[in-house]
C-alpha cells in the first residue's frame, strides 16, 4: 500500500503540474482549438455530418469591436470586472430556483465557461464541475481579466460549427469582428446559452427579444466605457 500510495500521489503531483504549466503558457500562447472544439468535430466526422463545417479564425482583443467584448459581460456575466471567477450570489439563485424547477439554470461566469470550453468536455457530472471549479481558480489566478476575456471571444460557440468572434462576424455579418455594431454583437451574445439550436443568421422572435433586452443592459452598464474596468485597459483587482 505505501509504494501504491506514492505512485498515486507522484500521479496527482504530475498532473497538478502539467496543469498549471498549461494555463500558465496558455497566457501568452494563443490557443488553436478548444476541447470542445475538438470534441464536436469529432463527433461530426463520427456521425458524417454534411451540415457540420469547422470555422474559427482568431483576433487578438484589440481586432474585436468592444461592442461585443461589453454585449457578452452584459449577457453572460454583468460582474465579470469585479469577481474572482464566481459569482456566488447568481449560484445561489440558480440553486433555489433549480430546487423547484424541472429547467436546469446555470450560473456560470465568463471564466468557468473558458475552463469548460478550453479544457472540459460538454455533459453534466460532479466530476467535470469540479475540474472547471478547479481550471477556473488557475485561470483566475494566472491570466488577467484581459487574457480570460480575449480567450473567451475567440473560443466562444456562436453558431454550429463557428467558434470565435472573427468567424462568426464573418458568416453572419460578412463583416470584420472589429467593424461589429451594438446590433450586430447585441445578435451575437443572445444566442450564446445554445448556439445550436438559436441563429444569429435567422433570429427567432425569441432572439429578437433577447437582443434587444442585452442592449439595453449594454447602455446600463455605462456602454463600452465600461471596459475601462476590465484589464483590456487596466485590470482593477490588481
Amino acid at each position: 500500500m505505501p509504494r501504491l500510495l506514492r505512485a498515486l500521489l507522484a500521479v496527482v503531483a504530475a498532473w497538478l503540474a502539467a496543469t498549471l504549466v498549461s494555463v500558465l503558457v496558455l497566457r501568452w500562447l494563443n490557443p488553436p482549438f478548444s476541447a470542445f472544439m475538438a470534441e464536436t468535430s469529432l463527433a461530426a466526422w463520427l456521425t458524417r455530418d454534411p451540415l457540420y463545417e469547422l470555422r474559427h479564425r482568431w483576433a487578438d482583443l484589440t481586432q474585436i469591436s468592444p461592442n461585443l467584448a461589453l454585449a457578452v459581460v452584459a449577457s453572460e456575466d454583468q460582474k465579470f470586472p469585479q469577481h474572482w471567477g464566481f459569482d456566488v450570489e447568481a449560484i445561489e439563485r440558480a440553486y433555489q430556483l433549480n430546487g423547484h424547477s424541472h429547467r436546469v439554470r446555470g450560473a456560470s461566469t465568463i471564466s468557468q465557461q473558458v475552463a469548460k470550453n478550453l479544457f472540459l468536455w460538454s455533459g453534466r457530472s460532479y466530476l467535470r464541475k469540479a475540474l472547471e471549479a478547479y481550471f477556473t481558480v488557475l485561470i483566475e489566478g494566472c491570466w488577467p481579466k484581459r487574457r480570460i476575456l480575449e480567450i473567451y471571444l475567440n473560443m466562444a460557440e456562436f453558431g454550429y460549427g463557428t467558434y470565435g468572434a472573427e468567424a462568426a462576424s464573418q458568416r453572419f455579418f460578412h463583416k470584420s469582428a472589429g467593424r461589429l455594431t451594438r446590433a450586430d454583437a447585441a445578435l451575437l451574445a443572445a444566442v450564446l446559452p445554445n448556439p445550436q439550436h438559436y441563429s444569429a443568421a435567422a433570429p427567432s422572435p425569441f432572439i429578437l427579444r433577447r437582443r434587444a433586452w442585452i442592449m439595453t443592459q449594454m447602455q446600463a452598464l455605462g456602454g463600452p466605457e465600461m471596459l475601462s474596468e476590465i484589464d483590456a485597459y487596466p485590470d482593477r483587482r490588481r
